[in-house]
């Protein structure tokens, strides 16, 4: 995508700041604040605000930014500046407390969007600059490494705008199928060897007797993976259910994840288990949350829940 198509918005893109701006504001006054502090000049806005002033009920927020946005859109040199500002604003927006408490996930997903398609991600903006300006930026080595980090910054953004878009799901079965494959997508981006949901047969015809989440390795350690969304803490009966599984494998350890976090019988039980030896390490999707927006280490994140696990006996903390 090259200059003049980045801030010269594409019918994706256009569409996706006209859903976006009206998230990342409350009012329909603020979107048009939002507008005029990019630098759109109030000719382009006046009428609208007029509108507003006699009736605040004749337009919607969406169709202020719609036409707002048509009209830097329409004539391709004139707003070039404006374009590129209201499009830094957005992508470098960080700050969602402004949006109304139930806007606040589909914006982060939005956004995250947003920033995949322009391109602006901050380490991948690094490494292009540090490839027009070094040396060795012809490399064949150097070309390959640029392109294994674009790659992963494109599959942590994609991985980020799916995990925000669970929180909008009100199926239950389909929810939980996707939440599966959205931490199986970030385990394999941070290197954590995965392999994803399976059923155990009987050995007589029984069916299916066993289901697991998944299974990853960590420093050469089994951990079964087991996850949860539901609306309640996760006591000590799902626990327990977990523990069987990893009992009845040789050095295996475990993982659960919950979207609810986890009650004191649930910690107890964890707790006790590691008199037995066996590591339960208990997760919520805050944790992930958290890990997504700083930017952490999901391997480096675990190993530490792991050896506060083992070493203090604590399996729900959070490093």
């Amino acid at each position: 995508m090259n200059q003049t198509d980045t801030f010269h918005y594409p019918p994706e893109l256009f569409e996706l700041l006209v859903e976006t701006i009206p998230i990342l504001n409350r009012s329909k006054k603020s979107v048009i604040l939002f507008f005029r502090g990019a630098g759109i000049a109030d000719k382009l806005l006046k009428d609208l605000s007029d509108k507003l002033d006699s009736n605040k009920d004749s337009i919607n927020k969406y169709e202020i930014a719609r036409t707002i946005l048509t009209r830097i859109n329409e004539k391709t040199d004139a707003y070039i500046r404006e374009r590129r500002e209201l499009l830094k604003r957005v992508v470098e927006f960080e700050s969602f407390t402004n949006c109304w408490e139930t806007d606040q996930y589909k914006a982060k997903g939005l956004v995250a969007e947003i920033r995949n398609i322009v391109n602006v991600k901050d380490t991948f903006t690094r490494m292009k600059q540090e490839k027009e300006n070094a040396q060795a930026k012809h490399s064949e080595d150097y070309n390959k490494k640029v392109a294994e980090i674009k790659k992963r910054t494109e599959q942590i953004e994609l991985t980020k705008k799916d995990f925000y878009g669970l929180f909008s799901i009100t199926n239950p079965q389909e929810r939980g199928k996707k939440l599966e494959g959205v931490l199986n997508s970030l385990f394999s981006i941070y290197g954590i060897l995965v392999r994803e949901a399976f059923a155990r047969k009987g050995d007589n015809g029984e069916g299916i007797i066993e289901q697991i989440d998944g299974v990853i390795e960590i420093d050469n350690q089994i951990y079964l993976v087991e996850m949860k969304w539901k609306k309640d803490k996760i006591g000590s009966e799902d626990i327990f259910a977990h523990l069987g599984r990893i009992y009845h494998r040789t050095s295996a350890q475990g993982i659960f994840i919950s979207a609810s976090g986890f009650s004191d019988s649930g910690i107890i039980a964890s707790k006790e288990a590691l008199v037995n030896k066996a590591i339960l390490v208990l997760t919520d999707l805050e944790e992930f949350i958290n890990i997504l927006e700083n930017e952490k280490d999901l391997t480096q994140y675990f190993k530490a829940k792991i050896r506060k696990a083992i070493i203090d006996k604590e399996p729900y903390s959070k490093p």
